[in-house]
């Protein structure tokens, strides 16, 4: 299986010329126009359609294509109606990925048939940045079985994109990973679209959008491929949509390999039994070896000039590459001659280095799960006709206490309630992740008051069940309103220094919309006389305090009306200034109402 050995950093100039030959000769072997030829290095990139990549900046699988063709001649024709195609391992798809492809195609085709989004784009995509969902590791549901995250965008050596979700699909609450079967980082899945709510999508119709679902992923992915009104029949939108999921020309050479193989002819295996990519850009992925800058990537392919390509590539994962990493040149192959023209390299001084890469491993089977435990809140509270804030969670562990991934855990909404998750279900089933954790969907509370529990058991498994109370509140009444006061009485109003205004000699109405307004809050104020910028007045006419406030002189004081929408203020008193003073009564809606005071001498 060939393999580059590349960055999203800028490259050095002697792996570019690798790298520019190695996909010369792929794209010799395939459909003409299939993919141009890009040897410019990432130096040369095209700017990507977005301001930030779709997978955050990432690394990815740089594993490349065998060089002969999907289908043997004569055989079958792929997957689109004739027999099932019996080529090289690299041609075999996971039956429920490439269900998930086709029909976000479909999808796609129905909405934005302007596109002509091809399901051998995706899968190309979903190959060099998941390896097709970890060869197929899903549930009936499309789900992965384990997280699918990348490296922790904290800003070193990738971007910096401080958490957005939680943890609710990364599993880190510090900084955003690229996540799920096509690598999406959540701020792009939940908030990046272009109406901001980003370009999550649910392609399996369970009223979930997952990133780490394979038919919600594709879907997504052939949305944000199609934005802009792009025409991928075209060669220069094809470009740009890909760079827009990453901006690196070694990527965009990458999927354009994969997209010309799987065009020529796919077949289908089952889910679990797709081959694995080995070798990811930039890290290690603990199926490969570490990638050293400036290192060529053949895979047996001999890319001196006058050497063919063919002999000694391996299309098996975990197999040994005929490469040494970090070397920039193939390493020689005394039992095997080039089977292209050319001259055969001569045979090695040295005994042949061992494989660096290690055949890849099925993953230990886990303990079981022998407990579920809740994890964060203990208690939900919503209001009527909203959005839980809290989420549930619960963490599968085994006997020692160690977290269980994979375990299918059910979240049952049990009472007699209006809450629902996200399409009105009353239950959903979530996986536990790497971490063992099994995030519920957010809960919408409904439309009535009450309380209700949230259950989670372990589907197929004796396991005692955590439960989470929550309560639904009702909805605040609306505070009254008013739009106008006015007082029921045109006396005027006149009192002597040091005595007071005759008791309840100032009422005043309120109404809104012409009718009488009751328990509106009124607030009255003795201000300045200044019409602009009226204060409070520290002078003058003043309400009399009591209770603790019984010796104070009050200058403003709030009321409510009655019943009737009336306000009878109580006495007003005065000091020793005479002269006239503005009694000021407003409403929160705005309400205004000013009465002279006369105090004289």
């Amino acid at each position: 299986m060939a393999a580059t050995f590349g960055r999203r950093l800028r490259k050095g100039a002697a792996s570019t010329a690798v790298a520019a030959l190695a996909l010369a000769a792929l794209t010799a072997s395939q459909a003409p126009g299939a993919a141009e030829s890009r040897t410019g290095g990432d130096a040369g990139d095209p700017a990507p359609a977005g301001n930030t990549p779709i997978d955050g900046g990432s690394p990815y699988y740089t594993d490349l294509p065998p060089l002969n063709s999907p289908v043997p001649p004569g055989g079958s024709h792929g997957t689109g109606g004739g027999p099932v195609a019996t080529g090289p391992a690299e041609a075999g798809i996971p039956a429920t990925v490439l269900d998930a492809y086709k029909k976000a195609e479909a999808r796609v085709a129905r909405t934005q048939p302007g596109c002509r989004l091809p399901w051998q784009l995706l899968a190309a995509i979903g190959k060099v940045e998941s390896g097709h969902a970890r060869g197929g590791a899903v549930d009936a549901e499309g789900t992965t079985l384990q997280r699918i995250t990348g490296p922790q965008l904290n800003g070193k050596g990738f971007a910096m994109i401080a958490d957005t979700d939680g943890g609710a699909f990364d599993g880190d609450t510090t900084h955003d990973r690229a996540v799920g079967p096509m690598q999406f980082i959540p701020s792009t899945w939940s908030k990046g679209g272009p109406d901001g709510k980003g370009w999550g999508a649910d392609g399996n119709g369970d009223g979930i959008k997952d990133p780490n679902n394979i038919y919600d992923a594709a879907l997504g992915a052939g949305r944000y491929l199609c934005a802009n009104g792009r025409d991928l029949g075209t060669q220069s939108d094809l470009d740009k949509a890909v760079l827009g999921y990453n901006p690196s020309q070694t990527y965009l050479n990458t999927v354009l390999s994969w997209l010309a193989f799987y065009r020529k002819g796919t077949h289908e295996v089952p889910d679990g039994k797709g081959p694995l990519p080995v070798h990811r850009g930039g890290v290690s992925t603990g199926q490969g070896t570490k990638p050293t800058p400036g290192a060529g990537s053949t895979s047996g392919r001999t890319t001196g000039p006058g050497t063919g390509h063919g002999g000694g590539r391996t299309t098996e994962p975990g197999g040994n590459s005929g490469h040494k990493p970090g070397s920039g040149k193939p390493s020689p192959k005394p039992t095997t001659p080039p089977t292209g023209p050319g001259t055969p390299a001569p045979e090695p001084t040295h005994p042949t280095q061992p494989p660096t890469t290690p055949p890849t491993k099925p993953p230990a089977k886990p303990a079981p799960a022998t407990a579920l435990e809740r994890v964060g809140a203990e208690e939900l509270t919503a209001t009527v006709g909203e959005d839980f804030g809290q989420i549930v969670r619960v963490r599968a562990k085994d006997a020692a206490s160690k977290p269980v991934a994979g375990v299918p855990v059910d979240f049952r909404i049990v009472g007699e309630t209006g809450a629902r998750f996200p399409g009105k279900a009353e239950h959903v089933t979530v996986r536990t992740g790497a971490d063992g954790i099994a995030t519920a969907p957010r809960l919408n509370a409904g439309d009535r008051p009450g309380t209700f529990t949230v259950r989670a058991t372990a589907v197929d498994r004796h396991l005692p069940a955590t439960e989470v109370g929550a309560t639904v509140k009702a909805r605040p009444a609306p505070a009254p309103q008013a739009d106008a006061l006015a007082r029921t009485s045109d006396a005027e109003l006149t009192a002597k220094a040091g005595t007071a205004f005759a008791e309840g000699a100032v009422e005043v109405k309120a109404t809104y919309r012409g009718k009488l307004a009751a328990g509106v809050a009124v607030t009255a104020t003795m201000v300045t006389d200044d019409p602009k910028k009226p204060v409070e007045n520290d002078k003058g006419p003043y309400f009399a305090g009591t209770g603790a406030d019984r010796d104070k002189q009050l200058r403003s004081l709030t009321f409510k009306t009655g019943a009737d929408g009336l306000l009878k203020l109580p006495e007003i008193r005065t000091d020793q200034h005479a002269g006239t003073f503005l009694l000021r009564l407003t409403t929160a809606d705005g309400a205004v109402l000013t009465v002279e005071l006369t105090v004289t001498p």
